[in-house]
């Protein structure tokens, strides 16, 4: 079963972390793994609730723009082989 956490859940968990509760017992209480708990803390370590919600903006804005460009360089490589082509 794969349990998915908003970011703002992560970051209450490292925060918990960083007052001094103990990974081992934090894992357990919210059902995940000490690597999951130590790969949120390289991501999400020393963030706020307003940098998540920034950094998932601008995932998101990141995703968009390489959609974007993904079309464009499909539509210059359509454009090139019709332009290639003797008539």
């Amino acid at each position: 079963m794969k349990k998915r956490f908003s970011h703002e859940q992560i970051v209450a968990v490292l925060q918990r972390l960083e007052r001094g509760e103990k990974a081992k017992d934090l894992c357990r209480e919210i059902g995940i793994s000490s690597p999951t708990l130590y790969a949120w803390k390289q991501k999400f370590g020393g963030m706020d609730v307003a940098d998540v919600r920034r950094l998932k903006d601008l995932e998101q804005e990141n995703g968009r723009l390489k959609k974007l460009v993904a079309n464009l360089m499909l539509d210059n490589e359509i454009l090139r082989d019709v332009n290639s082509r003797k008539w």
